[in-house]
């Protein structure tokens, strides 16, 4: 008896996370379970703390939870904030508008920049904002390095120039769900207080485990903080990490995983996973334009390499187009988020990602525009292709 829904191949998942899992990675996770109290777990801790350090370019303390990246988020506010604490946070999408919302939950006030989620966050704005809070009220500023629904990556080395400026005492918080590991990123030297992410983008990993990396400053601060903090505890984590255990139950076979895929980083080298990755994204930003289509992000310093974010002509609904397409050629495409539903569609270009599945990836998109009637240049596949057969 045949199955209808069987397909030939590969499924095509370019969203922008999760996202694709290395083959090596799935065999380490299926490893068998083993005691996290025992004499030999200790040694898997500490290597992937060590090798964590490098990619978030740190010497600080790193903390995994098994949790997503929402949770690390959560991590971040209760450890250094109180209720009632204010913080300065800026909207570039759908996920900063979250991590905003989820400020409120906990009690803390919002001092929120609105923006048209086509721009990352201005650096100038950051910088007149503090100078303005002259009694210091403003205890951190929040920002989404890589906003993932709309493809804008915001100038963290810039806004903590415009902190310094402003000669301000906040702490910086910054997302990094889906910029680590695909672009370069300086904890230490862009002196960031809590760097947040999660394992499903650049890291390979499925969901599941997320990250905070944290400067003296931020764990100083975190001692007078007076939010009620157990699972997402600080304290409790480090002091367990020490000896190469945790608090609680991790989530021991995405570490498996987490072991693997950061070998795989270092054998290829960081800085070439992020000339690769940008190699990728302007070729797929060289489509869209040959198409005629618009990238939803305006400024060409802030384009992400992490994914492009593409505005669907008038008239016409991005979801109707993901659903032809996943239909099709049996491809999953990014769907726009809140206020932008229905008016993008993302490519995701990040993480276990190279030339042939891009050009598969564009292949894909091109045939959709064509077969919804989308108004739009033939030849963004060759235009891509092109460039990526130079040396």
């Amino acid at each position: 008896m045949s199955d209808s829904k069987l397909r030939a191949g590969r499924h095509f998942l370019q969203i922008p996370g999760p996202s694709n899992v290395p083959d090596s990675v799935l065999r380490a996770m299926s490893q068998a379970v083993v005691d996290h109290r025992g004499p030999d777990f200790p040694e898997l801790t500490f290597g992937i703390l060590d090798q964590l350090k490098p990619v978030f370019n740190t010497a600080a303390p790193i903390i995994i939870f098994p949790s997503s990246g929402t949770g690390a988020w959560e991590a971040a506010l209760v450890n250094v904030l109180s209720p009632g604490d204010k913080v300065l946070a800026f909207e570039t999408g759908w996920f900063a508008t979250l991590w905003k919302s989820m400020a409120e939950k906990l009690g803390v006030e919002v001092e929120w920049v609105e923006g048209d989620w086509r721009h990352g966050v201005d650096p100038t704005i950051v910088e007149e904002k503090l100078k303005a809070d002259t009694t210091h009220n403003i205890r951190a500023v929040c920002v989404v390095h890589n906003e993932t629904s709309t493809g804008a990556t915001s100038r963290i080395g810039e806004i903590r120039q415009a902190i310094d400026a402003a000669n301000h005492p906040a702490l910086y918080l910054v997302d990094t769900i889906s910029s680590l590991a695909c672009v370069e990123y300086r904890h230490d030297d862009w002196k960031v207080d809590v760097t947040v992410s999660g394992s499903q983008k650049g890291l390979m990993l499925p969901p599941g485990l997320g990250f905070n990396a944290i400067s003296e400053k931020a764990l100083a601060e975190s001692k007078s903080a007076t939010t009620n903090v157990a699972y997402w505890s600080w304290q409790d984590m480090i002091e367990n990490n020490a000896n190469g255990v945790f608090p609680y139950t991790p989530a021991t076979n995405l570490l498996y995983g987490l072991k693997e895929a950061l070998r795989l980083l270092h054998a290829e080298g960081m800085d070439k996973v992020f000339s690769r990755h940008a190699r990728l994204a302007e070729a797929t930003r060289l489509a869209v334009e040959t198409w005629g289509l618009e990238n939803l992000c305006v400024v060409p310093e802030e384009y992400s390499n992490s994914l492009t974010a593409v505005i669907m002509p008038d008239g016409h609904d991005a979801d109707v187009l993901r659903k032809i397409i996943l239909d099709r050629f049996d491809m999953s495409l990014g769907t726009g988020l809140g206020k932008i539903k229905g008016k993008v569609f993302r490519i995701g270009h990040l993480g276990d990602f190279n030339e042939l599945m891009l050009a598969g990836t564009l292949s894909g998109v091109e045939m959709g525009l064509g077969i919804a009637g989308i108004p739009h240049n033939k030849g963004g596949v060759s235009a891509a292709l092109e460039f990526l057969a130079q040396e």
